[in-house]
């Protein structure tokens, strides 16, 4: 007597409901992460951005006094050599001390080409800092729960993310450290970032270095020169940030 073959007994659809539930279950706790590190990225650039304004106009602003910051950080690299200066630089400006404050406490503290030397690397040094944090905060979270046209934006300045970073440190229209999150968030590479800061911010530091001693005497009693390098200056970042504006605005569209 032949036997029927036997057909296997299909699983209950009560196992197959709890293997889509736990994948369910799965994938919101790891919206919720990503949400958690979105809104930590948003917490620390709202705490720069607070730092920045500190720095400008609080009682904070005291602390940045030119004469004792200098000579903090020449007694800082006596002590402890140049590296631990650009340490010092690259810490300070990661917690949004105004670069162009810094780089000139640099060239008068080590003198032209030393402070060069001292400033260039200390801030590449501390926008790889704020880079590794935007893109451990943000990066993953961005690309998996913004829109579609933020990452279009995204990915479109990563394409071209080396002149966009040297015309935004041509024209510094955001505090150093925010810029650097918001790229380490974004689709532009380490490599463009660290090479668009060295060429963006070369111009203004050779500038400082051959006119140090009249922008020291402006900042502390303003002349007729002082006045006009500064409202050149003024003009020029307009003229930046205009363009800069207009071509973010094609990237978007």
């Amino acid at each position: 007597m032949q036997r029927e073959p036997h057909t296997p007994t299909p699983p209950p659809a009560r196992h197959a409901n709890a293997a889509t539930d736990a994948v369910t279950t799965g994938a919101t706790a790891s919206e919720r992460a990503l949400r958690r590190r979105l809104i930590g990225l948003g917490v620390a650039i709202a705490l720069l951005l607070a730092l920045a304004a500190s720095w400008a106009w609080s009682p904070m602003k005291s602390m940045l006094d030119l004469d004792t910051i200098v000579g903090a950080l020449r007694g800082f690299g006596q002590s402890f050599g140049v590296p631990a200066a650009m340490a010092g630089f690259a810490l300070a400006v990661a917690t949004a001390v105004p670069l162009t404050f810094l780089t000139l406490v640099a060239i008068v503290a080590f003198g032209p080409w030393a402070g060069f030397a001292v400033a260039l690397p200390g801030a590449l040094i501390g926008s790889a800092i704020s880079y590794g944090a935007g893109m451990l905060l943000g990066r993953e979270a961005v690309a998996r729960l913004a829109g579609e046209r933020i990452n279009m934006v995204s990915q479109r300045l990563g394409e071209r993310g080396l002149l966009a970073i040297v015309l935004i440190r041509l024209v510094p229209v955001a505090p150093f450290p925010i810029v650097n999150m918001v790229a380490g968030a974004s689709h532009i590479r380490l490599r463009d970032l660290l090479l668009g800061t060295a060429i963006g911010m070369t111009p203004s530091t050779v500038f400082m270095m051959f006119f140090v001693d009249t922008i020291i005497a402006s900042m502390k009693q303003p002349s007729g020169f002082g006045l006009g390098l500064l409202v050149l200056t003024a003009l020029l970042l307009g003229a930046g940030g205009w363009a800069l504006k207009r071509w973010l605005k094609r990237q978007g569209n």
